[in-house]
């Protein structure tokens, strides 16, 4: 039997504390394990008939892949559920269902029902004393609710790789899509951009569809290698099928040419450049659904323009932006539409990272984009951060950048976005954890858009 105990647990305050509990990152579970706990707690295809999945792997724009997809299939009138990672600020984020994050009441009840499961394990996984990791018990809580609501679609985001992600228990699907590819998690997914492409094609199945965008060819060949192996067929976008980009003040207008749909005009509202390419994907992913007869070309444009996904080049206040991007790719895709961004005054940056992040290949590149004024850096509370004295020492030495170190992440965020003149604007960026911590302090003070 397990070594942790759920007993007494009755607040979702105090499931979220055991669930952080829970070591990440340590003991995996065999995928055979995963497959038996899902189906012991009725959540295998077998039990869910009717039941459609998308599944979306990749290192950067998985999030918004999926929120693009849901907000589509929505219009179009589907019930959907929708799991993601991480969250930002409440682990509740990462459950939505037909575009609302669930209660605290549902939360609750999904970590209980786990727990209770967890009490009478099947021969098997008692044999091996069975603990779902840190990410398992999320992703079961998450097939449990959705199985609750009878949602039509479930669009599951990979935690981390694709092959051995608890979400790839699931293995029948109707589309899989694989997003930028890059350096992240080399750690545990490979040193080359091929090895870290071939571990996300772990997701394929057999006859299932495959969208991908082609941007490294490298990573292209590796993707259509897997496909042939795995006896699937991947539809890929380029960038010759998005055309007459144009960026307005806080939105972007272009035109895809699609196979099933045809031409069709999309709106994005956000200033972010990278999510015409998560449109995109998530336009060709809604073609190749069997129910894309269902889908009009209204949809796919209503989807596009009304999708809302936080800390990713969100305007929190006027003229200041909250960006999640950690890794080299991310911050590349950043600094593009900052030096896109038609800013007439100043530009300021506020900066965090991790320790086990690239960090000085990504402090390097913002110092040579020189499209920031100043910065102003701050600790982020979590184990793993970059101690505010080595951040602030190396964020000057590789960005050449006149640096303020700040020994609480509100007095930065008061200060930096208090110097803005009338048309300056303030980039927040460097981690998720950063934007987390950004928007709970926004929420605790009532500001800007929370």
């Amino acid at each position: 039997m397990s070594s942790y105990t759920t007993d007494g647990i009755s607040t979702c305050e105090a499931a979220e504390a055991y669930i952080f509990g829970i070591p990440r990152f340590t003991k995996k579970n065999s995928m055979e394990h995963t497959k038996c706990f899902l189906d012991f707690i009725g959540c295998a295809k077998e039990h869910l008939k009717g039941v459609r999945t998308i599944h979306v792997a990749g290192t950067n724009g998985k999030g918004s892949v999926c929120a693009y997809l849901d907000s589509i299939l929505r219009e179009a009138g589907f019930s959907t559920g929708l799991f993601v990672s991480p969250h930002l600020v409440s682990m509740r984020e990462r459950f939505v269902i037909n575009g609302e994050m669930v209660s605290e009441e549902e939360f609750l009840w999904a970590f209980q029902f786990v727990a209770d499961k967890l009490r009478h394990l099947p021969e098997l996984l008692q044999k091996v004393s069975y603990h779902p990791t840190f990410f398992e018990y999320l992703f079961f809580m998450a097939m449990i609710l959705f199985a609750r609501h009878g949602v039509q679609y479930r669009i599951l985001e990979t935690g981390l790789g694709g092959r051995l992600d608890a979400t790839n228990s699931i293995d029948e699907k109707d589309v899989c899509v694989i997003t930028s590819i890059g350096y992240d998690h080399m750690e545990y997914l490979g040193e080359t951009l091929p090895e870290i492409a071939a571990e996300k094609a772990g997701i394929f199945r057999k006859n299932v569809p495959v969208v991908i965008f082609e941007k490294e060819n490298s990573v292209t060949r590796t993707l259509e290698k897997c496909a042939a192996l795995t006896e699937c067929r991947i539809f890929p976008v380029s960038f010759q099928a998005i055309k007459e980009i144009n960026s307005n003040h806080k939105t972007i207008d272009f035109s895809l040419q699609s196979n099933y749909y045809g031409y069709i005009r999309f709106r994005v509202p956000t200033i972010a450049r990278y999510q015409i390419e998560n449109a995109a994907l998530a336009v060709s992913a809604a073609e190749q659904l069997a129910d894309r007869e269902a889908i009009c070309v209204r949809h796919l444009q209503d989807g596009i323009r009304n999708m809302v996904w936080e800390g990713r080049m969100e305007e929190i206040m006027p003229s200041v932006y909250l960006d999640g991007a950690h890794n080299t790719d991310g911050i590349q895709a950043f600094l593009q539409t900052v030096r896109l961004d038609g800013c007439e005054g100043k530009r300021f940056l506020l900066f965090s990272c991790l320790e086990e992040k690239q960090y000085q290949t990504v402090m390097e590149m913002i110092g040579r984009s020189e499209l920031f004024e100043a910065a102003g850096v701050a600790e982020i509370q979590d184990q793993r951060a970059l101690p505010l004295q080595d951040l602030a020492d190396y964020f000057r030495q590789y960005t050449g950048l006149q640096t303020k170190a700040y020994d609480r992440l509100e007095s930065a965020l008061c200060d930096m976005t208090g110097m803005r003149g009338e048309k300056d604007r303030v980039y927040i960026v460097g981690s998720l954890y950063l934007a987390g911590e950004v928007k709970a302090l926004l929420k605790k003070h009532r500001i800007g858009k929370s």
